[in-house]
This record gives structure tokens, sequence and C-alpha cells, in this order.
């Protein structure tokens, strides 16, 4: 890989020159780090902690409540800069066999899986910093389930945008991801070529105003299935970024007050 710092090769500085612009559109340009499937302390784990802390990034560790342990919470007691949202449940597959996974789809009585996200979120008071974010497994909500969340408490949704619009949560925020590393089909690192191609699309949406330039644009990682060039990469482009002036890093307080006026 490239030096991003020094910003080596045309895919760089294709990307710095998008960022020139977003920055003279709107002062700054946004962005945000989730990690999902958080359930207890790992190598990888600390690896990307690291990452974070070495870059000063704040960081929405995902964590799965009904199998998350207090190791866990003891090893995120003293990171200030990481917030914990709640990832679904218990991560299990409740979709009918021949669709796509899902665990909060609407497969099963909406009361049910609502009484269980509660549930979830009451078991995460052990960790410190929880922010009223909740981070579906694989991505998915069912539209009646969606429709529940506000009168939990949540104020915010974060999906993965993809080709098909996701649903929407009526008064909680859409705090959606936008750039995952991971290719799961082949289970290893999309590359850094494509990384770039990936984020230079998003950049896009904002420069020309398909999307609005002042939300934040999500990074979506897996600690547990990085493998080395993944963090690799991760490490380079929050080093990248951080060096910026223009671009930073929101935490999810910040997610939620920025975005408080969109609703």
């Amino acid at each position: 890989m490239g030096r991003p710092g020094a910003m080596t090769g045309t895919g760089w500085g294709e990307i710095g020159n998008r960022l020139d612009q977003l920055a003279e559109l709107c002062g700054e340009v946004r962005f945000w780090l989730r990690d999902d499937d958080a359930t207890e302390p790992s190598a990888a784990l600390d690896r990307l902690l690291g990452i974070a802390a070495e870059t000063a990034t704040p960081l929405a560790l995902a964590v799965v409540p009904a199998v998350a342990t207090a190791g866990l919470a003891d090893r995120l007691a003293g990171e200030s800069h990481i917030t914990v949202l709640q990832h679904g449940i218990s991560h299990a597959n409740h979709a009918p066999p021949g669709e796509k996974k899902a665990e909060l789809g609407d497969h099963r009585p909406v009361d049910a899986v609502l009484a269980d996200l509660a549930h979830g979120r009451d078991r995460l008071h052990a960790f410190s910093r929880v922010a009223p974010i909740l981070a579906p497994p694989w991505n998915r909500i069912g539209v009646e389930v969606a429709k529940g969340l506000a009168g939990l408490g949540y104020r915010g949704l974060s999906l993965f945008t993809g080709r098909k619009p996701n649903p929407v949560a009526p008064g909680v925020l859409a705090v959606d991801t936008h750039l995952d590393p991971v290719d799961w089909a082949a289970g290893s690192f999309k590359g850094e070529r494509e990384m770039l191609r990936l984020l230079a699309e998003r950049l896009d949406t904002l420069i020309d105003g398909r999307a609005d330039p002042r939300r934040a644009t999500g990074i979506l990682t897996h600690h547990l299935v990085h493998d080395g060039e993944t963090f690799t990469f991760l490490s380079g482009l929050l080093r990248y970024l951080a060096k910026r002036k223009d671009c930073r890093f929101l935490s999810a307080d910040d997610l939620l007050a920025k975005h408080q006026s969109d609703l």
C-alpha cells in the first residue's frame, strides 16, 4: 500500500481533491467509525482500539448485549473515546431458509422483538458509555420493528447504505454507514484501489448534492474478521484523514447532536 500520509498514487490524490472540494462547500468533512460484533476482549479488538487511540478517532463499538462479557466492559472502562452501541440482541438469525439473515426482521411478532431489544439494552448498563443508537446485526431491520424504536427510547438507527432504501424509523435519526473494507464473499480485504473508488463515489454524492454534505460518512469495520491488510488500510486511512484540518471524526453523541435538525 502506498503511504497515504504522503498521498502517493493517483487514487489518494483524487481523494484529496474531493476532500478539498467538499471542505470548500461546507467548511469541514465529517466521518464516523463504527465497528461491529464486539463480545469480549481480544487481540483484534486491542489492535482496533490502538489504531483509534493513535489517530484520536472516536469509535462507536457495536456490542452484542446477550453475550457481552464483563471482561469487555472492564476493557473499555478507561477508553474515553469509545462509545458502545447496541448490536441487536444475541446476533441470532430468525429469517426463514432462503432469505437474507436478519435478527430484527418482521419474522417474529413485533412486540416480542421490541421486548427483547429492551431487555438487551438493559444488559448494556455495565458499560460506562452507551449511546441510544441501535445497530442491527446484518444491517437489517423490519419495517414494523423500526416503527417501534422511538417508543423504546432509541434516538438513532445505524444501518449500511445499499441499493434498497433502508427502513424509516419515525422519530429516530438515521446514522448510516457507507464504506465496508471487507469483501464478504471472499472473506478478505476488498483492496486499496476498490476502497478508494468507493470513498470517491461517496464523496461525489456529497459534492453534487445527492446526499447532504453535512452528513458524516460512516466507515463500518468488523475487527474479528480483519486480516493484516485490512487493519493496515484502516490505519493508513485514519492517519491520512487525521492530518487534514478540514476532516473530523464525530463521536456517537456528536452524530445525534449534529443531525437532530434532520428529523
